[in-house]
């Protein structure tokens, strides 16, 4: 009799992610029609899409409604057991009913189903076996069955929940660019966390009026460490008799003006500048400005109007508050 090792933990590993892999793109080979009718339910929907399901279908609910939420599709998980006990009273006439099951009987997903129905609601459902009992029931059906589990034993969900959690994502996205939601919009629904903070627009976050470091280009050099030193950003901004930026210094900038010059200061902020100065828009986003002064090597950036006119500058100390490291 041969003994069969058992399966080293790297193997097993890489059974569980190759067949989990091989479901998800099993489901872009079926999506059609059917997942364009569910995007345009959805996206009709003037409440809020209530995302029902049990055990384990009912954890990727949760995901999936917070992932709908999130992309500017109001969305609540109900779970099926509490809906049957008063919880049904959380849906609305302008409601839709996305129900995720992994048999398609589940007795209380139905029976949620049946209340959809007496209160005329669109229902969505995505359910791993087909035919079945919610997907006949369903105004738009998604198939989400999946060739095998990837427990050994074919009993606990691990593709068939890959696969439903997929397809709920793919969902989501799509109902996010059908309404147009952009970055401005996610920005507002994540006002906390890094996440939020690299989305807040530079102009919240930079220096601005008095506190701008500005001089002319023909102030004396007297003037310029003076303006530099009172607002404290390590430089300062250079302004043509316009008021349009024409350039900067620096620290660095006054370094090497020491070296080369043997009197420095009877230079003048013109002739000291760097005449290339790195600008930003005052709506572009915190984290576009961080990676730009990662890029370039430099601490601060200049926020300029559409006449390049001088409005702010934001520093490299504004992000460390804002805690984007």
């Amino acid at each position: 009799m041969t003994i069969r090792s058992a399966p080293s933990s790297l193997e097993t590993a890489i059974r569980v992610l190759s067949l989990e892999a091989e479901a998800i793109r099993a489901l872009a080979d079926r999506l059609g029609d059917s997942f364009l009718r569910a995007v345009d339910v959805a996206a009709a929907c003037r409440g809020k899409i209530a995302v029902t399901g049990l055990g384990k279908s009912g954890i990727i609910c949760k995901k999936i409604a917070a992932t709908l939420s999130s992309t500017g599709s109001p969305a609540i998980f109900l779970h099926a057991a509490d809906a049957l006990h008063g919880d049904c009273g959380l849906l609305t006439r302008e409601d839709v009913v996305l129900a995720i099951s992994k048999s398609g009987e589940t007795l209380e997903i139905l029976q949620v189903l049946n209340v959809a129905k007496r209160l005329s609601l669109p229902v969505i459902a995505m359910a791993g076996e087909s035919p079945c009992t919610l997907a006949r029931y369903a105004d738009v059906f998604l198939d989400v069955s999946v060739a095998e589990e990837a427990c050994p034993l074919g009993l606990a969900p691990t593709t068939s929940t890959a696969a439903a959690l997929a397809m709920g994502d793919a969902l989501a996205i799509a109902l996010m660019e059908k309404k147009g939601f952009g970055r401005d919009d996610f920005a507002a629904l994540h006002p906390a966390g890094s996440l939020g903070k690299r989305l807040m627009p530079v102009a919240e976050l930079m220096h601005q009026g008095s506190s701008v470091p500005k001089v002319h280009e023909s102030s004396p050099m007297s003037e310029v460490i003076c303006e530099m030193t009172q607002k404290g950003l390590g430089m300062t901004t250079v302004t043509n008799d316009r008021g349009t930026l024409v350039g900067v210094i620096s620290d660095g900038d006054l370094r090497r003006l020491l070296q080369k010059s043997p009197d420095p200061l009877k230079n003048s902020a013109g002739q000291a500048m760097s005449k290339e100065p790195k600008t930003i828009k005052a709506q572009e986003l915190a984290g576009v400005a961080l990676a730009k002064m990662e890029e370039m090597k430099i601490t601060s950036l200049v926020v300029v109007d559409s006449e390049g006119g001088v409005i702010g500058v934001v520093h490299l100390h504004d992000l460390w508050r804002t805690e984007l490291f």
